[in-house]
């Protein structure tokens, strides 16, 4: 019998989250997980961020469903919990506003009428975090994130080349967003 083993959550700011269209699974089985790829090149099946929760509501209409809005220092990030994620739904009907979270969760797509693609998270677990873990947080995924543009730059790797063919990544939109993180940790000094 095959092991069970859980994804790597990656971290992504949320700029590059909302700018990633492309999903994809790497085997034909309809239970195989699906992949979200950034212009990074990141594999994305799972997702770490940490941000300020800005935003909460509860918009089910038959039982509670709850959307929250968290905020990093290059956008900001949508979270939907529902029955199916009871504790993270819990936890965006208690928490107090603003407040820094951490959330690990599923990445998710949805595709307009229009064509657009709009990308949230489905939170695996949500928790409130101190402001040294923000900023840890904003530093660990402008140190990865910078290794990628360097992936990209050179197509090291197929992720890396899917990447450049499929968003034509102009990596120097993506440098501007690490340094804009960055600095923005410069302000809370």
């Amino acid at each position: 019998m095959a092991g069970f083993f859980r994804e790597v959550s990656r971290r992504v700011f949320a700029q590059e989250l909302k700018d990633s269209n492309l999903t994809f699974r790497d085997e034909t089985d309809q239970y195989a997980p699906q992949y979200l790829l950034t212009p990074t090149g990141a594999k994305v099946n799972r997702i770490f961020i940490v941000g300020t929760l800005i935003e909460k509501e509860d918009i089910g209409t038959d039982s509670e469903y709850w959307r929250g809005r968290v905020s990093d220092p290059t956008g900001s990030f949508l979270v939907y919990a529902g029955q199916y994620q009871p504790e993270a739904a819990q936890f965006l009907e208690e928490c107090e506003l603003p407040a820094f979270v951490a959330v690990i969760g599923k990445t998710s797509t949805y595709t307009t009428d229009d064509g657009n693609v709009l990308t949230s998270i489905r939170p695996e677990s949500i928790q409130q975090v101190d402001e040294l873990t923000r900023n840890l947080w904003v530093l660990d995924t402008a140190k990865q994130t910078l290794e990628r543009i360097k992936a990209v730059d050179a197509q090291e790797d197929p992720n890396s080349k899917l990447a450049k063919e499929h968003y034509s990544t102009d990596i120097a939109i993506y440098r501007e967003m690490v340094k804009k993180a960055l600095e923005s940790l410069k302000d809370d000094l």
